[in-house]
This record gives structure tokens, C-alpha cells and sequence, in this order.
């Protein structure tokens, strides 16, 4: 139980060895408490195995890491998408205001659009007509697709996606970070590809990625757990992007903070 009534729940997925799910997967050296962690210490402080008495004689774990910063549940910056978002150098990864990553979210079930399908903004208004809400600035959108549940399988890269009109028209209700259970923002690699080698138009390329090079915004990729939010809205989330100098994107341990129902169904 989270204090004052309220109750955490994680929306993101691990970095993971090798994964599936990662077009570029990270890799992951485990240094474990017998072997190289215990090697480790004894030639940092000049100490014997049999000299780490606390420990019955082993040494520390870590893990050495090697993967891209989009890798796993990830906030991408403007500076991800372009060198300008509106006309000005685009922010990066540690140039982006905190109260952008702890605010109120609403989620949409867009779970019955075909994979690799566009949303449409027909579709995200009649998401927010289902469950009678309008979009405040600072709001955070969270784009439930269901794809999470193919996280270990080709069929994770077939999720729909928005287009450059559904970005910007989030954007221009003062929506700042849009989320979503799948890969990518965008349709599928694959499909953006298709189109553009039937019509040769460039446009059909990365569509939602390119919105922020006119408006300043920031996406969640790789989310999970959303069917497992009670509510619809009237609750937070916390997604700080860990601060990496300089960087496109970062890591995230995405959270949805949910408040319990008191006693007779009306919550805190």
C-alpha cells in the first residue's frame, strides 16, 4: 500500500538480455558474488577469500550493461526526433522539465484497431467519449494496445500507431507526453516501409516521430500493464527518465499511481 491511500502499479517492461522485443538488444554481463565479483574485491583490497569473513567469503554482484537508450520502457526526447523542435535547439533527455513526468493520466483502449492499423483522431475522441473525459494541458496520454502481452514474440512489432495529425492534435490540447504498450509511436517499421515503396512519398517515414519537430513533446515507449489500471483516469503517473547527459532518450521505470476506494466506492 502506497501512503495516503493510494497504490502503485508498474507499467514497464526490463531491460533484458538479448530480448525479442528490441530490434537492437542489450546485452548484459552478469558479475556474480563467486566469480568476478570476488576477484573483484580481493584485488581492490588487496584481501584473501577467506579475509571477507561478513560475507563467508564472496565478493559483490554487478552487471555490466551494453544497449542503446531506447531500450526497454524509455522516454524518448525532442532531440530524439530532430536537432529543432519548434524552431529551437530540441531539448534533450536532461533539459526537460520534471513536472512532465509526474502528472495526471487518462488511458485509451484503442485494443480493437487492427494491428499495424493508424488511430485516427475519429478514434482517440470516441476513446475519450467512451469513458467521458476531456484532455487538460499537462495530461499525460497513455495508448493502450495490448501489444505488451507479445513482448516475447515477432507479433509484439504489429501494434497500431499514430500518424502526424494524431500527435499534433494531442499536442495542441497541451498533451506533452504520449505512452503507449507497444515498440513504437509510429505503425510498424514494416508497414511505414510498404508505404512508401507503393507511393514513393517520404511522409509515410517515422510520421509521429517527425510531429515533434514542430511540436515539443516527449513519448513512453514500451509500456506494459495498462489492463491492469482500475480506472480510465483520475489517476497519476511517475515516468522520470534517467538523467543522461546529453542524451535522445532514457530509460524509465514507468508507474501508474492509483487511488484506492474507500467505503462505498468513492476514492480518495
Amino acid at each position: 500500500m502506497f501512503p495516503n491511500g493510494f497504490r502503485l502499479i508498474d507499467l514497464s517492461l526490463p531491460i533484458e538480455h538479448e530480448a525479442i522485443s528490441e530490434p537492437m538488444p542489450a546485452r548484459i554481463r552478469y558479475i556474480t558474488h563467486d566469480g568476478e565479483g570476488l576477484e573483484q574485491m580481493q584485488q581492490l583490497f588487496g584481501v584473501k577469500k577467506e579475509d571477507l569473513v561478513w560475507s563467508g567469503g564472496l565478493g559483490w554482484a554487478l552487471e555490466e550493461i551494453t544497449a542503446i537508450t531506447h531500450t526497454g520502457t524509455h522516454v524518448d526526447a525532442p532531440y530524439h526526433y530532430h536537432p529543432t523542435s519548434e524552431g529551437r535547439p530540441a531539448r534533450r533527455i536532461d533539459e526537460l522539465p520534471l513536472e512532465w513526468f509526474l502528472a495526471p493520466a487518462v488511458r485509451l483502449d484503442v485494443r480493437h484497431i487492427g494491428a499495424g492499423k493508424r488511430i485516427r483522431i475519429s478514434d482517440l475522441e470516441e476513446a475519450l467519449s467512451r469513458i467521458g473525459y476531456r484532455l487538460h494541458p499537462g495530461d499525460v496520454v497513455l495508448l493502450m494496445t495490448g501489444r505488451d502481452r507479445f513482448c516475447h514474440s515477432p507479433e509484439y512489432y504489429r501494434q497500431p500507431g499514430l500518424g502526424r495529425e494524431e500527435v499534433l492534435w494531442l499536442l495542441r490540447q497541451g498533451v506533452r507526453v504520449i505512452g503507449i504498450d507497444a515498440y513504437t509511436l509510429d505503425q510498424p517499421f514494416a508497414d511505414m516501409v510498404a508505404d512508401y515503396k507503393e507511393t514513393g512519398d517520404g511522409r509515410h517515414i517515422w510520421p509521429a516521430h517527425f510531429a515533434g519537430i514542430e511540436a515539443e513533446y516527449c513519448q513512453i515507449e514500451k509500456l506494459a500493464n495498462l489492463d491492469r489500471i482500475p480506472v480510465d483516469h483520475g489517476f497519476w503517473i511517475s515516468c522520470f527518465p534517467v538523467k543522461i547527459a546529453g542524451a535522445s532518450g532514457a530509460w524509465c521505470r514507468a508507474v501508474a499511481i492509483v487511488p484506492e476506494k474507500k467505503e462505498g466506492g468513492r476514492s480518495t
